[in-house]
């Protein structure tokens, strides 16, 4: 029996009668036609402090001179966060929903570039091609897959969980292309609502561009909406220009020498009235009480026309102007360039004067900034030096390395500028976005992606495991290979280890796209408990590629060795000491010309004994280095791994599940590229004699960090 057709009426209207203008996007609707949420409960997960980073306090507070009270407004800790923002907003709702009172973010473009950047390496001005991690290409170079569809959903999911954190004054500014500025506006006005659009602000970033068959691109939009009608708003003024002085400022003031413009003092036909009275013969409706006309004429600020009974005009001078209010097209602020004095070396940063503008007219000091996209860190950097608090987050670790390094000298100048500053902890949190790949190349399932890995890797896929955490092996190592989706945690790794361990092996490779920071320490942990040597391998994204045949290669992450290095004090310095000296014996000092070639035994009377750490080996993974650079770096790696090292520091007091906290740290700059080996923080702050961690962490030229701990005894 055929089923009968539908009748439709004013009683029973067809759906798409009913349906509003709206951008459609593919996965905006499910195959019911029903709206897809967004899941903000289901995305919550824990995040972890891994680092606190209190600088210059940690370096200082030893002397007795640091005023914790002048460096530190309040007890609030800025938060910069490594992982998926949409995760992060997630687990950020418990305790700052409503709370947020400005969002800056300037997520990709949907324009497919490839952002693959030069990163400086050693003492010299040399570059070395850094390639993308897996998950910076998702982000850079956009490779959602469904194209624009993915991007937008992607966007819609973000601002949604934007609008729960922003506060009932809070705004946000969208910084996009002009290629998709035209769909993030439709899809802005329906998370936000068109009511709650204040500005599409048009930024000239460039003086020109030179394209063959169309005009030149110079411009980016940033869409600005507040989450209610009452958001805050601090009016911005711009200096006038010389066309306006001259266009406007017409008239001219012998006695003064000064050019003036004449503004109207007339009420008539202004909503909200005026004053009613006589001057000088001249009844009107002003604009002020006629006690300030009176001021106005004693200054000789009025301006009479020639007609008896015509109003004056208020004579405002060029030296009374202080400027116009922030128009929406903003061509005085050039974009980040080589010479620049705050040029980080990150491929997007933005100028610190355009996100300085848009924190001052959208915030207050003491309100609280984020920025999910971060890249280089602007955003903090401008909110910590205009006192507000921040927020931040990115998914790639070479931008919270960046960014990291950044705040940290801003700390410094801050400290020696007398201004206070606020410290900020670094935290690790996410599962990441790789679905594209499984579910377009290889249909979902997570045994077929397991197979294409260890194939690549040229590892047997064991068909009956000992255990489901193992699923392949390499000679005699056993091999497990994480979720396509998945950060490789620690938690992960221990119960890996024991699955190996229980099958009798002695040797474990642990294959995964992403290595939650400081693993290396875990690793350390077990092979010395369990006696099984462990090996961290990143799967190469280049397995991705269409039509790769040929096996990439895989790298293990790097290897880093180092050594204590004991002082002992001889009243008046620290001077060298072996880890046996004790009380009353000799110890070895420069002479007095400082020669360090020779040196004066030093009775050294009641000891303390204070620690610095010394770099002795460091192998950096180049899992980030273009193919094609690979092999002529292999050996110098191996040579010359200090060249590698751009940053490095030291928690001499080291406490296991604690975050790691920066006591000292030392790191290369665009303008200085020597980096010491050798900490020189002298630390001597152990409550007791007894065995010590120190914990050493190093960040290599690509962003890649790498930690272990050495055993201290004083």
């Amino acid at each position: 029996m055929a089923k009968e057709k539908p009748v439709y009426s004013k009683d029973n209207p067809h759906p798409l009668s009913t349906r509003k203008t709206e951008l459609v996007w593919e996965g905006k609707y499910d195959e019911c036609g029903n709206r897809r949420e967004v899941d903000i409960a289901g995305c919550a997960m824990p995040m972890q402090k891994i680092e606190t980073i209190d600088e210059p306090a940690s370096r200082l507070s030893q002397t007795g001179l640091f005023d914790a009270q002048k460096a530190h407004k309040d007890d609030f800790r800025n938060m910069l966060i490594w992982g998926d923002n949409k995760l992060v907003m997630a687990s950020l709702l418990k305790d700052f929903k409503g709370k947020i009172d400005l969002i800056y973010i300037d997520p990709p473009f949907d324009v497919g570039a490839d952002f693959t950047m030069d990163v400086p390496v050693g003492d010299s001005k040399e570059t070395i091609g850094k390639d993308q991690s897996t998950l910076e290409m998702v982000a850079y170079r956009d490779m959602w897959g469904k194209g624009t569809d993915s991007y937008l959903y992607m966007m819609y999911e973000r601002l949604t969980l934007m609008k729960e954190l922003l506060s009932e004054t809070g705004s946000i500014y969208v910084h996009v292309g002009p290629n998709i500025s035209q769909y993030m506006r439709v899809v802005a006005d329906e998370v936000f609502g068109s009511n709650n659009f204040v500005n599409e602000i048009i930024w000239r970033r460039a003086f020109g561009h030179s394209d063959s068959n169309r005009y030149g691109i110079i411009h980016d939009a940033i869409l600005f909406y507040g989450k209610t009608e009452h958001r805050l708003w601090n009016t911005i003024l711009q200096p006038p220009d010389k066309e306006y002085i001259e266009t406007f400022f017409d008239q001219y003031d012998e006695k003064k020498g000064e050019r003036y413009q004449r503004i109207s003092l007339s009420a008539l036909g202004l909503s909200g009235g005026g004053y009613d009275y006589e001057y000088k013969g001249v009844r009107t409706v002003w604009r002020c009480p006629i006690e300030t006309l009176i001021k106005h004429d004693e200054e000789g600020r009025l301006h009479w026309p020639k007609k008896k009974d015509g109003v004056p005009r208020l004579r405002r001078y060029e030296s009374d102007y202080e400027g116009v209010p922030l128009q929406d097209i903003w061509a005085d602020i050039s974009k980040i360039h080589n010479q620049s004095g705050e040029l980080v070396g990150y491929s997007t940063q933005k100028p610190e004067a355009l996100i300085e503008r848009i924190i001052k007219a959208s915030s207050n000091e003491g309100d609280l900034v984020a920025d999910f996209f971060c890249g280089s860190g602007t955003t903090g950097a401008v909110a910590e030096r205009l006192g507000r608090r921040w927020i931040m987050a990115d998914l790639g670790r070479f931008a919270i390395h960046t960014t990291r390094k950044r705040m940290i000298e801003l700390q410094r100048k801050l400290y020696e500028e007398d201004k206070p500053y606020r410290a900020f902890d670094v935290y690790n949190l996410g599962r990441y976005e790789r679905q594209w790949w499984q579910k377009e190349r290889l249909k979902g399932a997570d045994e077929e992606h397991r197979r294409v890995v260890l194939e690549f890797y040229k590892a047997e896929v064991l068909q009956s495991p000992p255990s489901p955490l193992i699923h392949g092996r390499k000679g005699s190592a056993l091999c497990h290979v994480d979720s396509i989706d998945g950060l490789f945690t620690r938690d992960e790794l221990k119960a890996v280890a024991k699955a190996a361990k229980e099958a009798g092996a002695k040797e474990l490779h642990c294959l995964a796209w992403e290595f939650e920071m400081d693993l290396r320490l875990v690793c350390h942990e077990i092979e010395h408990a369990d006696n099984i040597k462990i090996k961290l391998i990143p799967i190469p994204r280049e397995i991705m590629e269409k039509n790769r045949t040929t096996p990439p290669p895989f790298l293990e992450v790097a290897v880093l060795e180092a050594e204590v290095v004991y002082k002992i004090a001889d009243g008046t310095d620290w001077i060298p000491a072996s880890a046996g000296m004790t009380e009353g014996k000799v110890g070895m000092t420069k002479n007095s010309k400082g020669d360090s070639s020779s040196v004066i035994p030093v009775k050294t009377g009641i000891q303390k004994k204070a620690v610095d750490i010394k770099l002795t080996n460091f192998v950096p993974s180049l899992a980030e280095v273009p193919s094609k650079e690979l092999e002529a770096l292999k050996e110098r790696a191996i040579k010359s791994g200090f060249d590698f090292i751009d940053f490095w520091a030291v928690d001499f007091d080291f406490q296991d599940g604690q975050p790691f906290e920066h006591h000292w740290q030392a790191y290369r700059t665009r303008k200085d590229r020597s980096l010491p080996t050798v900490s020189n923080h002298e630390y001597n702050k152990y409550p007791k004699k007894g065995k010590y961690t120190a914990c050493v962490k190093v960040v290599d030229i690509f962003g890649c960090d790498t930690s272990i701990t050495v055993e201290v005894e004083v």
